[in-house]
């Protein structure tokens, strides 16, 4: 690492989707919007799930921290297990 620290790049386009949608996993009775693991454009990994940041604050292991402007997100085991197929080795 260069020692700059990482910024997400709010230009890069959701290019495709790792795994199977929330619908055909069964994790929605909407309109599929989410729960969703998506490659970016970029390379880097957008996911869409719960924002359970204020519910995880407070116990947090030692040496993990949210930091401004970040999110603590969950998924169901199901999503990021059926993106596992789509995830590069490198």
């Amino acid at each position: 690492m260069d020692g700059k620290r990482w910024q997400a790049d709010s230009s890069a386009q959701l290019k495709r989707r790792w795994g199977k949608s929330s619908h055909e996993l069964g994790n929605t009775s909407g309109d599929g919007s989410c729960p969703d693991v998506w490659e970016l454009s970029n390379g880097d990994v957008a996911v869409i799930g719960e924002d359970l940041t204020d519910s995880y604050r407070d116990r947090l292991p030692d040496g993990v921290s949210i930091d401004p402007g970040e999110r603590l997100i969950i998924i169901p085991r199901s999503t990021m297990i059926a993106a596992r197929v789509d995830i590069p080795d490198a």
